[in-house]
């Protein structure tokens, strides 16, 4: 009698945690992937990257392992590259991809090079802000970028460090409490229009864009608070705007996506401006996956069931593991 081959990925490693400012939404987000996967047979180890990772995955070897690390820990390559190292498969981006997404100067002049439009912006260091002067080229940047702006670690998730300036007095105080995140801080144009947030997923037969979610927060600002408090945060999914606005959207999302390079997952951050023109700001190739996360939601509005995706692109990752 033909028999039900068994699923490439049965034994899963969800990586959750880690040492970065985005620790406790990583836990929250390792466990509903967790939860997903044993819902779909799929036995799991939850393991939190410290010392004993290494050791543990070279003792036992999982099929698949799904980095649901934020931050520095998760996404800015350094772990991808060591899974490569030890051959073993992993949901998500490659390192390299990895690296140029995290890098938000990098991958917006990437995503403007292959045509999508992002807002005007300059990348400035900690050393260059004091060696040249802190007044003086923050008068150089007020005459090319007038406030409004938007002032942001370089590097960075969850909205932590950023500063919506709309005042000259406002633009130094910015600069400094992006610092403390990051040696780089990334001054950009702010579009003013809808906030939306395109998850794609890719189980094997191409990246294909979720339905956009539309983000309205309750404070006006889609800072760290409202993103992971459930209340302070109204989302729409599918977004409340009109077909083809949202068909252009879903079009820049995907071409961000291949042009950085991205796989299996990720989520693409855009502004849609009062002419119905999407402007990228940013991708996440690990976008947090809790219950107020736009990932989920969009799953949801897409009529997945979203430990059935999880499950397909665990085993999808090890597909592309064996090619």
């Amino acid at each position: 009698m033909p028999t039900t081959p068994p699923p490439l990925a049965s034994r899963v490693a969800v990586l959750a945690g880690g040492i970065s400012h985005e620790r406790d939404i990583s836990l929250k987000s390792g466990r509903r992937v967790a939860d997903g996967l044993a819902a779909h047979g799929v036995e799991v180890r939850l393991l939190d990257p410290d010392a004993a990772l290494l050791p543990a995955l070279l003792a036992d070897r999982p099929d698949v392992v799904w980095p649901t690390l934020h931050g520095a820990s998760g996404e800015d390559g350094a772990l991808r590259s060591l899974l490569e190292f030890l051959g073993v498969p992993y949901v998500g981006s490659t390192a390299g991809a990895t690296r140029l997404a995290w890098d938000k100067p990098r991958a917006k002049t990437i995503v403007e090079r292959a045509g999508v439009p992002t807002p005007h912006s300059i990348a400035l260091t900690r050393d260059a802000f004091r060696e040249l002067g802190a007044e003086s080229v923050l008068s150089v940047v007020r005459g090319e970028l007038p406030p409004p702006v938007a002032v942001k670690p370089a590097q960075g998730g969850s909205a932590q460090g950023v500063t919506l300036v709309d005042s000259d007095d406002e633009l130094r105080r910015a600069m400094v409490l992006a610092f403390t995140y990051c040696d780089v801080a990334l001054i950009e144009q702010r579009i003013t229009g809808t906030e939306v947030a395109i998850g794609i997923i890719d189980t094997g037969d191409g990246p294909r864009a979720l339905p956009a979610v539309e983000i309205e927060p309750l404070s006006g600002v889609y800072g760290f608070e409202a993103r992971y408090n459930a209340g302070e945060t109204r989302f729409y999914a599918p977004a409340r705007v009109a077909a083809d606005v949202a068909s252009r959207a879903t079009e820049v999302a995907l071409a961000a996506h291949e042009a950085l390079g991205l796989r299996h997952i990720s989520r693409i951050d855009l502004i849609i401006d009062g002419a119905g023109t999407p402007w990228f700001l940013e991708a996440s190739v690990m976008p947090g996956l809790t219950e107020t996360s736009t990932f989920a939601l969009a799953l949801e509005a897409a009529g997945y069931d979203v430990g059935w995706a999880y499950t397909e692109l665990a085993q999808t990752a090890v597909r592309d593991a064996v090619r």
